[in-house]
């Protein structure tokens, strides 16, 4: 029974990605708003409300392992797994605003987060405290401020903008309501995918990496599939690299003002392979685009980890 439950829930994620995709992309013609930040403010932050439940409820309950493991492993997944398959079939284009700053905040936030949650500076004990949160809150503040101010600022018309878009009220509803059958879907998918986990005795920190990780990530892979599909390729970019930094400075801004976030089972290792995979895009992108060579180094790249992951679980 939970397999069926599970098919089902993947149709509700990718029914919901291409409502929430397609209101977002109408308010954002209307507001001239352009389809990055759009991405990046809106649809990226909508998409990491499963990341965001996850670990506020892991912190509520005192599991450190699931709080940082889903937000660490989903933003592995993110530029390697989800990232790497669309670029697999839609080639990705890279502006240079982005190379200059939504991505070297990605991997700043990601230096900082591996920073403070192993103490490099104290030698203390391995955790995440409230003052750490609070400086990832204001990370989140200035990304979300300087999106927006610059945008407004630097947005070009195109022939895009003058496509009819639908009146106000059904995009908003086509986005509430996407968004609301992704979170519930995304919800039930996890839900049955750790109970099959669990019937195999694998740890917590191995589930949060892997299986929690990659369903919460579930709407960020619909919604760039299906901006890819609409050929929304800077969407699609925003969508991954404001789910990441989200992740980071939020998810984790918040979650440690409810407890100190401790664990000892998520390694310095997959701290680096985070750091790496956000470089990655930024190193591709110099060329002004992620093609599909690029897409199957990062699906290689994921694979590898995974391999890493599993071989340890069994050792």
């Amino acid at each position: 029974m939970e397999y069926i439950t599970l098919l089902a829930s993947l149709v509700g994620i990718v029914f919901g990605a291409d409502f929430l995709v397609a209101g977002a992309v109408s308010i954002a013609r209307k507001y001239k708003v352009s389809d990055f930040v759009i991405g990046a403010a809106i649809v990226g932050v909508g998409t990491s409300m499963p990341e965001f439940i996850v670990s506020f409820l892991g912190a509520l309950n005192g599991n450190s392992d699931v709080a940082i493991g889903n937000v660490v492993g989903s933003n592995i997944f993110n530029v390697l797994g989800i990232l790497g398959l669309t670029a697999l079939f839609f080639p990705i284009a890279v502006d240079r605003k982005n190379l200059k700053f939504e991505l070297p905040l990605c991997i700043g936030v990601s230096i900082l987060l591996t920073i403070l949650s192993f103490n490099f500076f104290s030698g203390a004990e391995t955790s995440l405290s409230s003052i750490d949160g609070l400086i990832l809150l204001v990370c989140f503040a200035v990304f979300m401020w300087y999106s927006f101010a610059r945008d407004k600022k630097n947005f070009t018309p195109t022939n895009e903008e003058n496509e009819k878009t639908s009146p106000l009220w059904i995009s908003t509803i086509k986005v509430v309501g996407g968004l609301a059958l992704l979170i519930t879907s995304c919800d039930i998918f996890i839900d049955n995918a750790v109970l099959i986990a669990k019937s195999f005795s694998v740890s917590d920190a191995f589930i949060s990496l892997t299986l929690i990780a990659c369903g919460t990530s579930l709407p960020e892979l619909a919604a760039s599939v299906v901006a890819a599909v609409k050929k929304n390729t800077s969407m699609a970019l925003g969508n991954i690299i404001g789910s990441n930094i989200f992740n980071i400075t939020l998810i984790l801004g918040v979650s440690s003002q409810v407890m100190s976030l401790t664990s000892s089972d998520i390694t310095l290792i997959d701290y680096l392979v985070m750091i790496a995979a956000a470089i990655l895009p930024l190193i591709i992108g110099l060329r002004g685009k992620i093609g599909r060579m690029s897409g199957i180094l990062m699906i290689a790249c994921f694979i590898a980890y995974n391999f890493y992951l599993v071989s340890n679980q069994l050792i």
